[in-house]
């Protein structure tokens, strides 16, 4: 019976009775191709349009034996690194290339694996004698507590956050939790900049006009420590259609009330956090807060004869030395409240009137 070869390393099979003198030869050497198979290495010189087909010699040493292989070479244009049909092996294979364009190890008839253009990365693969197979060993997901040694470079590519997941500290406590929108368009973009220029967050998007929108939690503030620098404001307006003469200032979610109907009676007006929420709850010593409360006035006209801070009366401090007597027939009397915070439920408060007609 004659020798007859391995149909994946291509080892020689020896037949019994076969070989005299030189079976210890063809031994070695099919030993020295399975250490190839354990731990060889080669780099392939690929060529620049047509890559390469790794070599599987009968009974000898061959590139396409070797468990590591590393491409090497300038290539310009997209490249195949070809395995024979029905050879089953597994590789690391490394695009050690340079040139932008894609490399792909594939069988000879079947489908591959690609290095996408600016990829020059590591790939665990196998060929399972039809196709060409990505193992995705060497991807993140891969590794339950993946842990990096170095700096972690995205090479081009995003970084994809599942809804509600974090970036955490060491201890697996958030630093910054992403939520999804779906179909989003919108994002903000943060750039650093050279000395002399500020880094920015901006938003940006399909969108022409979009808010960036800061949202603290229940009644906490933004903070902006240090000096600020404001371009443009605008004031939430609360626009009320009905008199009432206990009128409610909600500090937490107004700047401005107006009132569109008419005043009927003298009123009082009560400054607080909101509905649920004292002023006294929603600042701290030391901070002061404007308001402002706009009312219609006919032919016989009306004022504000009590101000209370979450319910309490209080005595204002008037601009002008005193508190009005009087409203100003057929205008508008228009109401500012400064209310500074001096102590825990004690509050000065600055107010004035003033017509506009």
């Amino acid at each position: 019976m004659a020798n007859s070869t391995s149909a994946n390393l291509k080892l020689t099979v020896q037949a019994t009775g076969e070989n005299s003198g030189t079976w210890g030869q063809i031994t070695n050497t099919n030993l020295l191709i399975l250490e190839q198979a354990i731990g060889g290495y080669s780099a392939i010189t690929v060529n620049a349009t047509t890559g390469a087909t790794l070599t599987y010699s009968n009974g000898a040493l061959s590139n396409g034996k070797d468990a590591v292989i590393k491409l090497t070479g300038t290539i310009t244009g997209n490249i195949d690194v070809v395995i024979p049909d029905s050879v089953e092996k597994t590789y690391i294979i490394e695009n050690g290339t340079s040139g932008a364009f894609t490399v792909t190890v594939k069988t000879s008839s079947g489908t591959g694996v690609t290095w996408a253009a600016t990829d020059k990365g590591t790939k665990m693969v196998y060929s399972d004698g039809t196709n060409v197979v990505d193992t995705a060993f060497t991807d993140l997901s891969s590794d339950i507590t993946p842990q990096l040694s170095g700096i972690l470079d995205t090479n081009g590519n995003d970084i994809i956050v599942d809804d509600a997941g974090a970036i955490e500290d060491d201890s697996n406590n958030p630093y910054i939790r992403f939520q999804k929108t779906a179909s989003a368009v919108n994002y903000f973009d943060v750039t650093n900049q050279a000395t002399g220029s500020a880094p920015s967050i901006a938003a940006v998007g399909s969108d022409t006009n979009i808010d960036l929108n800061l949202t603290p939690k229940g009644i906490g503030r933004v903070t902006l420590n240090g000096n600020g620098k404001v371009q443009s404001l605008a004031e939430k307006v609360n626009v009320n259609g009905t008199f009432t003469s206990n009128v409610n200032v909600d500090t937490n979610t107004q700047a401005v009330q107006l009132d569109t109907a008419a005043a009927t009676a003298n009123f009082t007006v009560n400054l607080r956090g909101d509905g649920s929420n004292s002023l006294d709850a929603s600042m701290d010593v030391g901070e002061s807060i404007t308001v402002a409360y706009i009312t219609k006035q006919n032919a016989t006209a009306y004022y504000n004869t009590t101000v209370q801070v979450d319910g309490s009366t209080v005595t204002p401090v008037w601009q002008g030395g005193s508190a009005p007597t009087a409203g100003n027939v057929s205008s508008s009397d228009v109401y500012a409240y400064t209310a500074i915070k001096t102590a825990s439920s004690t509050f000065t408060v600055l107010a004035s009137q003033t017509q506009f007609a």
